[in-house]
């Protein structure tokens, strides 16, 4: 496979991302060697950790059924759709978004699930990543806040500036939201932007009650992925009091967020790396157990949809 110049600076680029996340996961293991036999261990003094991982797969459905709600109230611009299409819209979604660069998958696997309408579900698909984009810094904002004051060694004019940074996104939201539509039309009248008018048209289109149910929707998916991280936290025996999980794993979803996604195995090793940094100031945290947490949430929130989402990859009727 031969690519063009750029492409391969972006490639390899996110080969050389990727392997210093491995290179950092693997520096932070060999501080605390990793070995089966700390987690059997640490398994043995769980109580019943079959029903936390019960229910952390049982909250799987419901997490992206709150994504399919979200996408449904999205397409009613655009498109009349039963939540089971949304649904299969969505899987069929994560499933390319497994293997191709940063939201063009999810968005291709959305898109090529509608009858017609393509071109404009692109935007209605963007809107729809940027919504929980949002809550996710916003939420974030709040989880990195906390943190400083129960790490103070982070609490340094480089977190201050951060959490300065967060507040601006965070209002800078509402400031877009707000003024969603005057942008979309100063954008179509743009020579140079105007071919591309169609792919965006649709985010002036929404009334203030659509927006908000979607984003009422992306809260209770964030809501549930959050209890999703806790319960994995749980199945392994790690036991925090809420303050610190909440901003824990708040701030693991906020890097996972905001950190391109490099897709050689989905989000594996962002949520690795983050929950490492995340979690490292605190004794009663075992490397080898957090791990084994991520990664369980990984196998629960992603590989097993990804395997559900290829029959209806299957399905895709592809046009150009």
């Amino acid at each position: 496979m031969s690519l063009k110049p750029d492409k391969k600076i972006i490639f390899w680029g996110k080969i050389a991302v990727f392997a210093g996340l491995l290179a950092y996961i693997g520096y932070v293991v060999r501080q605390q060697t990793f070995d089966w036999a700390t987690v059997r261990n640490q398994l043995r003094g769980v109580d019943h950790p079959e029903q936390w991982l019960a229910g952390l797969f049982l909250l799987t459905p419901v997490n992206w059924g709150f994504e399919a709600l979200k996408w449904k109230i999205l397409l009613r611009r655009l498109n009349e759709t039963s939540f089971w299409e949304a649904y299969r819209g969505v899987l069929a979604g994560v499933s390319l978004g497994f293997a191709l660069p940063a939201q063009l998958g999810d968005t291709a696997g959305r898109v090529l699930s509608l009858r017609n309408h393509q071109v404009e579900a692109v935007g209605a698909s963007l809107v729809s990543g940027g919504m929980q984009f949002y809550v996710a810094i916003l939420m974030g904002t709040g989880a990195w806040a906390h943190y400083l004051t129960i790490v103070p060694e982070r609490n340094n004019s480089a977190g201050q500036w951060l959490l300065v940074l967060l507040i601006g996104l965070s209002v800078g939201g509402i400031v877009f939201g707000l003024f969603r539509r005057p942008l979309v039309y100063w954008l179509e009248r743009r020579p140079t932007l105007q071919r591309f008018s169609s792919y965006w048209n649709v985010a002036g289109l929404y009334s203030n009650v659509e927006i908000g149910s979607a984003l009422g929707m992306a809260t209770l998916r964030y809501v549930v992925f959050s209890i999703q991280f806790y319960f994995a936290l749980r199945a392994v025996g790690i036991q925090l009091t809420p303050g610190i999980s909440a901003s824990g794993i708040g701030m693991v979803f906020l890097v996972k967020t905001i950190t391109p996604a490099f897709n050689l195995l989905s989000d594996l090793g962002v949520r690795e790396a983050a929950a490492l940094w995340v979690f490292s100031p605190f004794d009663q945290v075992s490397i080898p157990v957090l791990l084994t947490a991520t990664l369980t949430l990984w196998v629960a929130n992603i590989l097993t949809p990804v395997l559900v989402g290829l029959i209806w990859v299957w399905k895709l009727k592809w046009k150009a």
